[in-house]
């Protein structure tokens, strides 16, 4: 079933905010907090995270119904990218390498912040690259 897009562009606004507070404030909890919201738009899809239903709870019965729709693959393996480096930068701090964790929460802002102010999904880019590259394989 497609999914609306400007569901997860709403989403990566919220995430992009969401990590610029972390960058700020150095909020582990607030960055675990993102982390999860990756993990459960990873497992569950992009359209069940907490965003995703603000979206659909608040947003959306305001602005109406979609004029355009996509996969929800692409947005979920973009979750799965932003997961990855939740994940890195919670384990950064925690192995002595604030570097690496500082690093990962910028380049996952970046990515948040080109979908919500762009539209473009660079984990969805990924995605559709890959796609690509494993039918040409085959």
């Amino acid at each position: 079933m497609d999914i609306d897009v400007r569901g997860p562009r709403f989403g990566a606004a919220v995430t992009a905010l969401v990590l610029a507070v972390v960058l700020v404030t150095g909020s582990d909890l607030l960055l675990a907090w993102q982390t999860l919201c990756f993990a459960v738009g990873t497992a569950l899809g992009v359209q069940r995270t907490p965003y995703g239903w603000l979206f659909r709870t608040a947003v959306r019965p305001r602005i109406g119904p979609p004029t355009e729709v996509e996969s929800p693959a692409p947005p979920r393996f973009a979750q799965a990218v932003g997961l990855f480096f939740g994940v890195l930068g919670l384990a950064g701090p925690a192995l002595g390498a604030q570097w690496l964790g500082l690093a990962a929460v910028g380049c996952a802002l970046a990515a948040a912040f080109l979908s919500a102010a762009f539209g473009y999904c660079l984990g969805c880019e990924v995605y559709l690259l890959l796609r690509r590259a494993t039918q040409m394989s085959r």
